[in-house]
């Protein structure tokens, strides 16, 4: 029968405040693998890890775990209009995975610093991230109206006449409803409000996702 150690609860207990770490961030930003989740990765990965040393199956294990985590972050992955969300969250849950694996062989200090350079990514080069989005000049608009309010050559010729800057991806209709997929040029905060607010006030669109 195999027995625990004192030092396995503490591998525990440090996996679970890895994951809380982790997780808090999550949670705070409202994002899919919060808190609780974050914990159970980071947990159940130390575990395994730990039986793995303990019966000699360290590999095997280890590459489970692997697989495993894949399908779970596979499923905080969605896609929402012309815009696919969750994967930070879903590369968040494998890094508390190999985090909790690194805990439960003992690496403890790697996962230390794992953890420090996690939080760093996720607080200090989220504000980076924004500038860079503020920067970036070309935005994915997703339209959608009716056949019999408007058409695309209407839409167009409206955008062209207040110097909007696009190009077409794709066309879509079904029945009367027509969607529409543009690249816009939005290169200044200002250029994005009128944008913004030219779709919002055009009674002919039913509406849009960016």
């Amino acid at each position: 029968m195999m027995q625990f150690e004192t030092e396995q609860i503490f591998q525990i207990l440090g996996a679970l405040a890895a994951g809380a770490i982790i997780g808090f961030e999550r949670e705070y930003h409202s994002k899919p693998a919060g808190f609780r989740t974050m914990i159970l990765i980071s947990i159940s990965s130390c575990l395994f890890t730990i039986l793995s040393v303990s019966v000699g199956t360290g590999d095997r294990i280890a590459s489970n775990i692997v697989t495993g985590i894949g399908f779970i972050g596979a499923g905080v992955v969605f896609k929402e209009g012309a815009s696919v969300r969750g994967i930070t969250s879903a590369a968040l849950i494998w890094m508390a995975a190999a985090i909790g694996m690194s805990i439960g062989f003992k690496q403890y200090g790697l996962a230390m610093i794992v953890v420090l350079i996690v939080l760093m990514v996720l607080v200090a080069l989220s504000k980076f991230e924004i500038i860079l989005d503020n920067l970036h000049q070309i935005k994915t608009y997703d339209i959608v109206f009716n056949s019999t309010d408007y058409t695309i050559e209407e839409l167009e010729n409206d955008m062209k006449a207040i110097n909007i800057k696009f190009e077409k991806i794709k066309t879509g209709k079904q029945n009367n409803r027509v969607q529409v997929e543009y690249n816009i040029d939005v290169s200044r905060k200002k250029k994005r409000e009128m944008i913004d607010n030219f779709f919002i006030n055009n009674d002919k669109i039913n509406g849009f996702e960016v």
